[in-house]
């Protein structure tokens, strides 16, 4: 892949750590962003794998092994994948914060991001060998607990190195090629996971092996460099703790709307994703063990929606210099998708709610991140504030499938869950999230 960078100084990454820090104390009493120099093209298709990596890994386990380990140790209990996976996210939205204050502070000749990768990956192996030999849904249930957090803190590595790393003129660019990575890999997954799906322990080892092998390519191929010479952080205190866990809302309100648009939008894309595998298996009248190939089918066709979102998204927003826009467009045509996907009882039906919808994620999660980039308030604090962006996706996702378990009891019609009102509804919380980015968060257009 060729640079994007067409003078012939260009690097990996730049500046160098000592003139990043010294830029970021500038920065800060200037209130302003530090100056920070292009990614190469080579640099950003290491990038884009580790995404990959770390994606495939946690959401074939999410989208489809849990549901399969559930049906067969509690078949007709499909309620349960929501108490397993809003307490895995629970435990993780807990330590999240402390690991971004750890990370912000590590000082190594790796860097500050780079052991948490490998840390991340060790921790996600490890749960995912035990989902598979769990001998009940409570051993899976910890499994999940361990799955989930590890490869979450590989994955805010990446994003913290992209938030370290990334010029205003490439974020857009750069959150759109990630972004697709994340939105291909569950799909080439659960083709991984179907391939495989004969032997239970292959539908968990084998994405875990291939996004392991992935993230542990980048820092070894594009080193972050050593954070040795950065200016030791403030020591971390019982009080700091405590205060990671939130910022200031009036010194810092655009963060502040954006974080609150982002937290509702995700409350509809978790309520209309979490039981995407029993769902089809209910409007397709198929066993769940069967659903593999239709997700697979289905999110392959999708996955020209989400490319087209996430690098038109990107880069028109990158070119036009419009964020918010993109952001409410993206909301509409997640109403869309769930519109049609909660009132679909065929296959052609549930293959257009699905393209909408992925549509939608690719442009919300690409432009966002961009959005966020350009508004952290504190860059010597990436870690931590990443980690409170992090509280508006993960609260969701512990949160959400709780109540997703309630909602589709409503109404039920023997082992008929309402689908309906929770797709309704999801769309719903969709569309208010959008629009709060867009009328309330000013400082980025």
């Amino acid at each position: 892949m060729k640079s994007n960078d067409p003078s012939p100084g260009s690097t990996d990454v730049s500046p160098a750590a000592a003139h990043l820090v010294n830029d970021t104390k500038a920065s800060a009493q200037a209130g302003s962003e530090p100056p920070l120099g292009r990614v190469s093209g080579g640099y950003i298709f290491w990038l884009m794998l580790a995404s990959f990596g770390a994606s495939i890994a946690m959401m074939v386990p999410l989208s489809y092994g849990i549901a399969l380990r559930i049906s067969e140790l509690a078949p007709g209990h499909e309620e349960v994948l929501g108490f397993i996976t809003g307490t895995a996210q629970a435990v993780f939205l807990v330590i999240s914060p402390l690991v971004g204050m750890w990370s912000d502070r590590t000082r190594s000749r790796w860097g500050r991001r780079t052991p948490f990768i490998f840390l991340g990956t060790a921790i996600g192996l490890a749960g995912l060998v035990l989902m598979g030999l769990a001998p009940n849904l409570l051993v899976v249930g910890a499994g999940w607990v361990l799955g989930m957090s590890g490869w979450s803190i590989s994955g805010a590595a990446i994003q913290n190195i992209q938030a370290d790393k990334l010029p205003e003129q490439q974020r857009g660019k750069v959150s759109a090629l990630t972004g697709l990575m994340t939105q291909i890999a569950p799909v080439l997954g659960i083709g991984v996971a179907y391939a495989v799906s004969s032997n239970t322990m292959l539908v968990f080892v084998v994405p875990g092996a291939i996004g392991a092998v992935l993230l542990a390519l980048f820092p070894v191929l594009k080193p972050e460099g050593s954070s040795r010479d950065l200016g030791q952080g403030s020591k971390i205190t019982a009080r700091s703790v405590f205060g990671s866990y939130g910022f200031n809302i009036r010194k810092y309100p655009d963060f502040a709307w954006n974080w609150l648009g982002r937290f509702v939008f995700f409350i509809g894309l978790y309520f209309n994703t979490t039981f995407g595998t029993f769902f089809y298996a209910q409007r397709l009248a198929l066993p769940v063990k069967e659903v593999a190939g239709v997700v697979a089918t289905i999110g392959m066709l999708g996955v020209v929606a989400a490319a087209g979102g996430a690098l038109l998204g990107g880069f028109l927003s990158d070119k036009l210099q419009r964020r918010r826009l993109f952001v409410v467009i993206a909301a509409f045509l997640f109403v869309a998708g769930a519109i049609a996907e909660a009132t679909a009882w065929s296959l052609p039906q549930l293959i257009l709610g699905a393209v909408f919808m992925q549509l939608a994620i690719a442009v919300f999660a690409t432009v966002d991140q961009a959005i966020i980039f350009a508004i952290i308030p504190e860059r010597s604090e990436t870690g931590r504030y990443m980690a409170i962006v992090a509280f508006a996706q993960k609260i969701p996702s512990a949160v959400a499938p709780l109540l997703a378990s309630v909602v589709i009891t409503i109404g039920a019609l023997g082992d008929t869950k309402n689908y309906t009102l929770l797709y309704l509804l999801g769309a719903s919380f969709a569309l208010i999230g959008g629009l709060i980015i867009l009328l309330k968060v000013k400082g980025v257009r």
